[in-house]
């Protein structure tokens, strides 16, 4: 897939630190409109709009927002409705804490996980509703587990580096659909990892 008049560099992660872009994107209509563009691009608002169950307004609306911030940018041709969209980056990371102290964006940040956490957690629930209806070759590929393991915090930050270098060997396929070999599909990946004291209650 090509796309006209567009910067053909590759597109990286996001490190998120602008208040105002992190409220900007802290909106489950403006993410599900970045996840629909991260299994088909380019799309205009009236394609988006099958995909998230909005209408083309709305969706027009929200694709117009997450450009102002720098989340989606124009992929050449057509007008209006019929403005084909694609991301700017391949995905985005936040701090839950701002180092230098800035507590707008600390609350930002916060904003953000919030929304981020619900959708993920909406998500897991449908499809431990759905998976008894799934076919074979799905139930297969679908999986959860829970682990405890003893870890210094040297060694969960190396823990965390590894998982993400593991899943950054496909990252060019997220960039490029001609690198998706043939039966590939989309797969997702919701990881949580904490320290297991963090849920016992605090001691006086």
């Amino acid at each position: 897939m090509s796309f006209e008049d567009v910067d053909a560099s590759p597109r990286e992660h996001r490190r998120l630190t602008d208040p105002k872009a992190m409220r900007a994107v802290a909106h489950p209509t403006r993410l599900a409109l970045l996840e629909a563009l991260g299994r088909r691009e380019p799309l205009t608002a009236t394609e988006a709009a099958q995909m998230v169950g909005e209408s083309p307004t709305n969706c027009a609306f929200h694709l117009r927002t997450l450009a102002k911030y720098g989340f989606v940018e124009e992929a050449g041709g057509g007008t209006g409705r019929s403005r084909p969209w694609r991301r700017a980056h391949i995905g985005f990371t936040i701090e839950d804490s701002d180092p230098a102290g800035d507590p707008e964006a600390t609350i930002a940040a916060a904003v953000l996980s919030t929304v981020l956490w619900d959708s993920w957690l909406e998500r897991i629930r449908k499809i431990g509703a759905m998976r008894s209806a799934f076919p074979e070759h799905w139930n297969k590929i679908t999986s959860s587990a829970e682990s405890i393991f003893y870890l210094t915090p040297e060694e969960a930050e190396s823990f965390r580096a590894e998982l993400t270098a593991t899943l950054f060997r496909y990252r060019e396929r997220l960039e490029d659909p001609s690198l998706r070999p043939e039966g590939a599909i989309p797969m997702e990946l919701i990881q949580f990892t904490f320290p297991a004291d963090a849920l016992r209650p605090l001691e006086d």
